[in-house]
């Protein structure tokens, strides 16, 4: 008779996943906000809403880091990986005018290394305590032959939570109102594909793995005292892909590129990979992670605020009057 066979003889370490959930639960304590009700482990995570909010309106997000997982592997780097998976998630709630309230992890792997999983969470949780949401609960999967060796991938989920009254859609963006770029840390999580392979061309001189600025306490202060009237994330697509998603028909947004110095890193990239103008404009944030449409007499008090909280500020361009679908233009 042949020896039977074990879940671990299958590839799945049931103990070591145990271990990982233990290890993540100081993690997830330090993120908790008084409104989560128990604790990592259960089949589904308990959130109340905050009773400051008369009408809320809840907000939801899902994102992952694509390609540069791959730079993670080859440099064998996993402890700010989670700090960009949270920030896409919580940066996209956050342009409804939405404060995040919690946030869930999917990990998956083909074989679980418990200390590489430990560091990819603790970067998670980084990211939540960043963004004042909780970390609320997830998932771990290990399952043998679906991902190559020493490989894993990463998805997110985050839900906030904003007044009904108070919901930011772009629809009071008119003419003349101006708008502002917070700066970006580097490319964010967007355009790896490409930069992996200008990676091969040339050392970088930047660090490839800086992750996604997360810009949710500073924006939130300023909905608080600024009448902000649209926000934009920029992540893939660049300016001119974001900046018209959140423009009312008929009208256009006229940046001027002149108005923030390029970062070396896009510079970098731009001539090690003979990248064009155009392509740079539509693949990379170009320096610029987060927009803010603001009426004209409010730019100072704006970027005062926004420089108080460690932002760097740029006042990039204006909202003008067009005829058709609306546009980012660069100038």
């Amino acid at each position: 008779m042949s020896k039977g066979l074990s879940y671990r003889d299958a590839g799945v370490d049931i103990d070591a996943g145990d271990a990982l959930v233990e290890a993540i639960k100081p993690l997830a304590r330090r993120t908790l906000r008084p409104e989560v009700l128990g604790g990592i482990g259960g089949f589904g995570a308990l959130c109340e809403i905050p009773k400051k909010y008369r009408q809320p309106v809840l907000v939801s997000g899902t994102d992952g880091v694509g390609t540069k997982l791959k730079l993670a592997f080859a440099l064998e780097r996993h402890d700010t990986i989670g700090i960009d998976l949270v920030a896409m998630s919580v940066n996209d709630v956050l342009v409804q005018g939405a404060e995040p309230l919690f946030f869930l992890d999917y990990f998956a792997c083909g074989k679980l290394d418990l200390e590489v999983g430990k560091k990819v969470i603790q970067g998670v949780a980084a990211g939540c305590e960043q963004a004042g949401c909780a970390l609320i609960g997830g998932e771990t999967a290990e399952m043998p032959g679906m991902y190559p060796e020493g490989e894993y991938d990463l998805a997110g989920f985050c839900v906030g939570v904003v007044e009904k009254e108070r919901i930011l859609d772009g629809r009071a963006i008119a003419p003349g109102d101006a708008i502002l770029g917070l700066a970006s840390s580097g490319p964010h999580s967007n355009g790896y594909s490409l930069i992996r392979r200008i990676l091969e061309r040339g050392k970088p001189p930047f660090d490839p793995l800086t992750p996604t600025r997360i810009y949710v306490r500073p924006v939130l202060k300023l909905l608080e005292s600024v009448p902000v009237k649209g926000l934009a994330h920029i992540t893939g697509g660049g300016l001119v892909g974001n900046v018209p998603r959140i423009l009312p028909k008929n009208l256009t947004a006229r940046i001027h590129q002149a108005a923030w110095p390029r970062p070396d890193v896009f510079k970098w990239l731009q001539e090690t990979g003979g990248v064009a103008e155009d392509e740079m404009w539509r693949v990379f944030n170009c320096g610029i992670g987060m927009v803010v449409v603001v009426p004209r007499d409010q730019v100072q008090p704006a970027r005062a605020l926004l420089e108080r909280e460690g932002e760097r500020v740029y006042e990039i361009g204006a909202i003008e009057r067009s005829s058709g679908e609306p546009e980012a233009v660069i100038v």
